[in-house]
């Protein structure tokens, strides 16, 4: 006897939905009916209007594809497909009560941490900036809340204190998709029930700005490094040195405890350094504005006169 097919609509927009859609589309167990994705937007200097990563990837498996300014526009329309399932990816909006109660067994999300801790949008980035020593995911049945549903199934992963916010996206974008299949049957045959979360361990995080990647130089050096690793590739640190933008990509936390001002750069064995609140950093690839990006060592080279000089 064949195992049935569950019918899905599947709602996502960024590169983090796309191995969970393609789980599903590979899995035989599921027949993904509709793709749901934010608008096409514009890109780069020339504002290109691209679709998103969800809808090229639905476009490949031809598979239909709405993209509605609002989702109660085609709640209509989505009821019509009597979906077993809609699935939920970072699609981008919080869904009304009108949509959750289309399906017949449940809407379910996976979310990129491990709630009830960081609830919200920067739940890739949270981890990283408080220094954690694990993260994971979270597939959870989706109520009218933000991120407040029941946990269906949670898996970690280790973090070592190296990882930028790339790296982490990518493990937990295949983690999450690879207990996707197996926890939307095991709900649907009865083998899982959702568990409330602990409203007392719960913690929010808010949508990250790039205005939000200027450093301040009075921070530690270590909640500095930690910045500029959960802010790599997107939005980027910053910061000014005589009126120009600077960019730090990659940083080393040093031990450092002289009377120098915060903000300002030293140099040690030809190493560009700089003061921060508590301790130092030692600057392994920066990019001044309008230049290509480089290492330290020739960065001081054709900028010696930036030693004593104060990023700010």
């Amino acid at each position: 006897m064949s195992q049935p097919t569950y019918k899905i609509i599947f709602m996502g927009t960024p590169d983090f939905a796309v191995p969970g859609l393609k789980s599903l589309y590979n899995d035989n167990r599921f027949e993904i009916i509709s793709v749901v994705t934010q608008k096409d937007k514009p890109v780069g200097r020339k504002q290109e209007l691209l679709p998103t990563p969800i809808k090229q990837a639905a476009l490949e498996f031809n598979l239909p594809v709405l993209q509605p300014n609002r989702l109660k526009n085609i709640a209509d329309e989505l009821k019509k497909l009597e979906p077993d399932f809609i699935v939920v990816i970072a699609y981008g909006q919080i869904l009304s009560e009108e949509i959750l109660s289309i399906p017949k067994i449940a809407c379910v999300n996976v979310h990129a941490s491990l709630l009830p801790k960081y609830r919200g949008a920067a739940c890739l980035q949270a981890p990283i900036l408080n220094g954690d020593k694990t993260t994971g995911v979270t597939v959870m049945l989706m109520d009218k809340g933000l991120d407040t549903g029941d946990i269906l199934r949670q898996e970690k992963i280790d973090l070592d204190g190296s990882e930028t916010l790339e790296i982490v996206h990518d493990k937990l974008t295949i983690l999450g998709a690879s207990i996707l299949g197996d926890t939307l049957t095991d709900l649907a045959e009865g083998k899982i029930k959702g568990q409330k979360q602990n409203e007392a361990l719960t913690s929010y995080v808010k949508i990250i700005d790039k205005k939000d990647g200027q450093i301040n130089w009075s921070d530690s050096a270590e909640s500095i490094e930690r910045k500029i690793r959960a802010f790599t590739p997107w939005p980027g640190t910053f910061t000014y040195l005589k009126g120009k933008l600077v960019k730090i990509i990659k940083a080393q936390v040093i031990e450092n405890n002289s009377d120098l001002i915060t903000g300002q750069i030293f140099s040690e064995n030809k190493e560009l350094l700089v003061k921060c609140g508590q301790n130092a950093l030692l600057i392994l690839d920066l990019q001044l504005e309008g230049k290509k990006a480089t290492d330290s060592q020739s960065f001081l080279a054709g900028h010696h006169d930036s030693i004593g000089q104060k990023f700010e």
